[in-house]
């Protein structure tokens, strides 16, 4: 498998026609039970019926591990919220990770920076089958894993694409050092695993091949998947530059949006 990259824009307009989508808000009503304010969390979509969340960072600048689930069911009219218990194994507590429906009522979490400030490449699922609402993290051996791994990461993307695989893009290290890397995470081979078969886990991870212009790297972008499975999307983020004093603690921002498609070779 590779990747190709396309640029399609750079923050110009490239398209003066008037818009005929209507997008509005609305606030929904959810009652008294919710989660405290936080930013970079991670949250995750199950058809129209159900979002979770977890973790960030809190007001107080502490980062939080805690889980819930927000109940839609009644066609988006309101919701509700119900926070998960604090037993069981649970994922630490930890900000700029991702979490991605696979599924069902399944999800995966991965990496993310923890309370110390490290940065984190561990694996979790995460079932909300009958409501049990039940984490388990997917450990493996590492020696029976074939070449690399993923290094540690915050502020990465991860999608899901056709095949049942996620696609994982970027991110940053301890040092906030940006990265470019392209992994996926091969989702039957992770439940396989998951379910006892531990000789999956060689399969679990692989490093793609890039073909293509490679745009820089970069951190805390914006990506999702269209209707195919194959081309994922790719929007600005944090990335790496010199630094320009106009812009606040040196930190440049990027307008750029890029097509990613995942090309087979048969």
């Amino acid at each position: 498998n590779a990747l190709t990259w396309q640029q399609l824009a750079s923050g110009q307009i490239i398209c003066e026609e008037p818009c005929r989508m209507r997008i509005s808000w609305r606030l929904l009503e959810i009652g008294p039970l919710a989660p405290s304010p936080r930013g970079a969390h991670a949250a995750c979509c199950i058809d129209d019926k159900f979002i979770v969340i977890h973790g960030g960072i809190g007001v107080h600048g502490s980062r939080l591990g805690d889980t819930w689930l927000l109940d839609l069911s009644d066609g988006l009219q309101s919701g509700s919220w119900r926070r998960m218990g604090d037993t069981g194994p649970l994922p630490s507590a930890r900000s700029g990770h991702t979490l991605t429906w696979i599924g069902d009522r399944r999800m995966v979490l991965f990496g993310g920076r923890g309370s110390e400030y490290e940065v984190l490449s561990d694996v979790w699922l995460f079932d909300i089958g009958d409501h049990l609402l039940q984490w388990k993290e997917q450990k493996y051996d590492l020696s029976s894993i074939l070449g690399e791994l993923p290094s540690p990461r915050a502020g990465h993307s991860a999608t899901f694409l056709f095949g049942g695989k996620i696609l994982v893009y970027g991110g940053e290290d301890k040092e906030r050092r940006r990265r470019d890397d392209f992994w996926i995470l091969d989702i039957p081979a992770l439940l396989q695993f998951e379910s006892g078969n531990r000789k999956m886990a060689k399969r679990m991870w692989k490093k793609l091949r890039i073909d293509g212009q490679s745009p820089n790297c970069r951190s805390f972008h914006g990506a999702c998947v269209d209707t195919s499975g194959y081309c994922v999307y790719l929007f600005g983020g944090m990335v790496d530059a010199l630094l320009h004093p106009a812009e606040s603690l040196g930190l440049r921002f990027d307008g750029q949006l890029y097509q990613v498609e995942l090309v087979l070779h048969l």
